[in-house]
């Protein structure tokens, strides 16, 4: 029979270094007994009952479970600084949980999303008890999913939302509103709350010194801890735990660490493992999985210093929908495919002559050298989504968005035998603007043979920002630029007689801010300008994108 939690201890306040106190439930397995424990440290309130069931399941597993209140929320004591304390936090509560009478001197880190990133700012300042992470959907550095240099605007509805000790109930503002305000650093006059953080992504730079505490995945190399890395292909942060994955793989300190990394990946969004469906699409019965004992089993191989037999990612294969292992990722045996763009320089929307080809080549007479549009920041190209912060997009269909002429489409014939992603994908793209600073996107689409335009992954390049965001660069206009978009991976089956479609614009509002395409700080102006906006293609300029493929897995 599974033991369940004989004792819970509620409030129990461990002593900051500032002599803070913090907020902590603990979940005692058993008694008396010595055993690992699981830390989870959150914002939104350590007593929910996803995180109450979460401490329980793990307490049958044979783990003492501490849940805490960040400080400044919920019942813990202090001032709330998004991420700011989570450090130095994190290590004292570490120290404290192997100290406690119940706990053999193993500790581990467990949670999603806010309490993911934070798990990483704390293993930086080495606890000598954190023996291994649990990370699911964690976010990355600073600015990599918003590579514009300025958060999303649907960012300033999370800090809202946490703006208080408790949760803030945001359904009375109109967040549509709110999102499409101008200057940017005025968005919180628009929601009646008062949110002093939004004010720091406009007065300090990416590549100023204010961020260096919440950069972590340029240290890889200093860290020697197993982490068990988990997400979606929908997950609106999915890049961060590929990066991390990978880093960790890579750059990891010792060969310990190196060797005990594991990646999950499920057909899943933000809120992993919690529905077979997505959208319209239904992944089936196995998509949905016992994800504690996946993760009690990780932990069980580090606590004995062995190996996952059965390899250490484990991915669900969307269109094939089911779940499949592999030694490592990227998949040993992928390679890259390419399909150029090719048009009569009439690309403009899905009833345009965009075509994406295998070959690269020109055709004189028929083949154009570029396609054009413009691109109005005061009618921004519309990102499918909810308006909530907590899953921004899913696999939408855009057939009716792709009808606007600011949008270029390029299309596939129609496959004559099934494709598997299974990799990373990029756009790599030679443009020009008429502005001074402006944006290009990318999106892969999945066209159904009843024209059902499913998104697959997409991305954004800002160009001063073009080869990253610490670094900012001239834009001539009219000059002819090579930019690379990175529209993160997947995993996906796509059957016969689907076509593969490339959309190409100028925004995707409101999952990222709309460059208003003048020069200089943008976030403290409402001055917005059209830009005349060039994609090039052809021998001399072969713009594509770039897929990573492997043999049909259907076996």
């Amino acid at each position: 029979m599974e033991r369940s939690a004989r004792t819970i201890k509620y409030d129990i306040r461990p002593q900051m270094r500032d002599g803070i106190e913090i907020s902590c439930d603990i979940y005692v397995a058993e008694d008396n007994k010595k055993l690992p424990l699981i830390l989870l440290r959150t914002p939104y309130g350590k007593g929910s009952d996803q995180i109450q069931d979460t401490a329980l399941k793990f307490n049958s597993k044979g783990y003492h479970f501490v849940a805490c209140d960040v400080r400044g929320r919920g019942d813990s004591d202090g001032k709330f600084v998004p991420y700011f304390n989570e450090a130095s936090d994190g290590y004292d509560l570490v120290s404290w949980c192997s100290s406690l009478n119940i706990s053999d001197g193993n500790v581990f880190s467990y949670g999603a999303s806010y309490s993911a990133r934070i798990q990483w700012l704390t293993a930086l300042t080495h606890p000598p008890n954190l023996k291994g992470m649990i990370s699911i959907v964690s976010p990355s550095d600073p600015f990599v999913e918003d590579p514009t240099g300025y958060p999303s605007p649907m960012t300033i509805q999370w800090l809202y939302s946490i703006s208080g000790r408790t949760m803030q109930n945001g359904r009375l503002v109109t967040w549509e509103n709110v999102f499409k305000g101008l200057p940017l650093i005025s968005l919180p006059s628009l929601t009646g709350r008062e949110i002093p953080f939004w004010r720091n992504y406009f007065e300090n730079d990416p590549s100023s010194n204010f961020w260096y505490p919440l950069y972590y995945q340029d240290k890889f190399d200093s860290l020697s801890i197993p982490v068990l890395h988990i997400s979606g292909w929908y997950d609106d942060e999915q890049i961060g735990t590929f990066i991390n994955y990978t880093g960790m793989r890579i750059n990891g300190k010792n060969e310990f660490t190196r060797e005990h990394q594991a990646l999950i990946i499920g057909p899943w969004p933000h809120n992993v493992n919690s529905s077979t469906k997505l959208g319209r699409l239904d992944f089936g019965k196995d998509s949905v999985v016992d994800l504690i004992s996946m993760e009690s089993e990780w932990l069980r191989t580090v606590l004995e210093s062995r190996l996952n037999g059965s390899g250490r990612v484990r991915l669900f294969i969307m269109g094939l929908n089911k779940w499949m292992d592999f030694p490592d990722w990227p998949i040993d045996g992928s390679k890259e495919m390419s399909l150029y763009l090719r048009s009569g320089g009439r690309a403009n929307s899905s009833s345009g002559d965009g075509l994406l080809s295998l070959i690269k080549s020109y055709q004189k007479g028929i083949d154009s050298d570029f396609d054009e549009y413009i691109y109005d920041p005061v009618d921004p190209v519309p990102f499918i989504t909810e308006q909530s912060f907590a899953q921004i997009g899913g696999p939408d269909d855009y057939s009716e968005i792709e009808k606007r002429s600011d949008i270029l489409v390029y299309t596939s014939d129609s496959l004559a035998k099934s494709l598997v992603i299974a990799g990373n994908i990029r756009a790599e793209l030679y443009v020009s603007t008429s502005a001074p600073n402006t944006d290009f996107t990318a999106k892969l689409v999945d066209l159904w043979p009843e024209d059902f335009a499913q998104r697959l992954n997409d991305g954004i390049v800002r160009l001063r920002y073009r080869n990253g965001v610490k670094r900012e660069e001239e834009v001539r206009p009219g000059e002819i630029i090579k930019v690379s978009i990175d529209l993160w991976n997947n995993g996906i089956r796509i059957p016969v007689g689907h076509r593969l479609r490339l959309e190409i614009s100028s925004s995707a509002f409101p999952k990222y801010s709309r460059n208003q395409n003048i020069s200089g700080k943008q976030a403290f102006t409402n001055n917005l300008q059209s830009a005349e906006q060039r994609v090039y293609h052809g021998l001399l300029y072969p713009s594509r994108i770039v897929l990573n493929v492997t043999e049909d897995l259907d076996r």
